[in-house]
């Protein structure tokens, strides 16, 4: 890619939002209720991974039985009224900032539609970006391609033109095999 890209797509949680803590403290509630064993280290390994689909993978490998939708609803139920404590992640907003106006952005994130909105409106960034994509819009979640493919036809920006901000190693794998310029949020600040 030239230096200048035609179009930017940023993750959410963890990278355009300092997000995960809270959502750790969401998670904490529901691995206890229903009894499901979720450390700390593997909640980050498995950033922009849908709750769903955590608890569907938990559920499995533990012999558990849980309704992963009613369990990821619980999970979104408590994240809810924290939204009100998200702060920016100051570097990688800068960016979206400088871009603003000039070139298509899209967000792509794991979360849901309702939260992810709420994220960008408390944070007054959504009306920056021309596409919000979440996990309920695209078949193939996260190391797959499909969410920020789905971002870049929103924008009406080839893939290859794209670059992509991520903060976890899957969201890093999903935006290569997305053909994408991937840059790792987590180097732009220090957690």
């Amino acid at each position: 890619m030239n230096d200048e890209p035609k179009g930017l797509i940023f993750d959410c949680d963890g990278t355009l939002a300092d997000t995960m803590p809270l959502h750790w403290q969401a998670w904490q509630v529901v691995a206890d209720r229903h009894r499901l064993h979720f450390p700390e280290d593997r909640f980050y390994s498995l950033g922009g991974v849908p709750s769903r689909d955590i608890l569907k993978m938990l559920s499995a490998e533990q012999g558990i039985p849980v309704d992963a939708i009613a369990a990821a609803h619980e999970k979104e139920n408590l994240y809810l009224p924290l939204i009100a404590q998200v702060e920016p992640v100051h570097a990688v907003v800068e960016i979206a900032r400088q871009h603003r106006g000039r070139i298509p952005m899209a967000v792509a994130s794991g979360g849901t539609q309702e939260i992810i909105l709420g994220v960008l409106e408390h944070l007054k960034i959504r009306d920056w970006f021309g596409a919000v994509v979440t996990s309920e819009m695209v078949r193939n979640q996260k190391p797959a391609p499909d969410i920020f493919l789905e971002a870049a036809r929103r924008i009406g920006v080839e893939p290859r033109f794209c670059r992509a901000y991520e903060d976890t190693d899957l969201g890093l794998q999903a935006i290569r095999s997305a053909g994408m310029e991937a840059v790792d949020a987590r180097t732009l600040y220090r957690r």
